[in-house]
């Protein structure tokens, strides 16, 4: 699956099937990133879809050197569930 960054309007997104998925982000801070919000259209649900986003906008993170603050609750449970992971790059 093909995920696309759209930096202009600050979010991760794909289309599969003609059902769309999105991860949004703002920058709060000089350096940080904050994942503010997923969605994921009821036809792409239960299939690993916001985890790809989640992975996708994490590596993103960590090559730009971000730190980050997950104020979606979906991302707030992926990074715990995935703690060893990515708890270098949490704000």
């Amino acid at each position: 699956m093909s995920i696309q960054h759209s930096p202009d309007d600050q979010q991760f997104t794909t289309t599969r099937d003609g059902f769309e998925a999105e991860l949004a982000y703002s920058y709060p801070a000089n350096g940080v990133i904050d994942f503010t919000h997923t969605f994921v259209d009821e036809g792409l649900r239960g299939k690993g879809v916001a985890d790809e986003l989640a992975r996708t906008a994490l590596a993103f993170a960590q090559e730009k050197k971000l730190k980050v603050k997950t104020s979606c609750t979906f991302m707030a449970g992926f990074v715990a569930r995935n703690r060893d992971e990515y708890a270098n790059v949490l704000a």
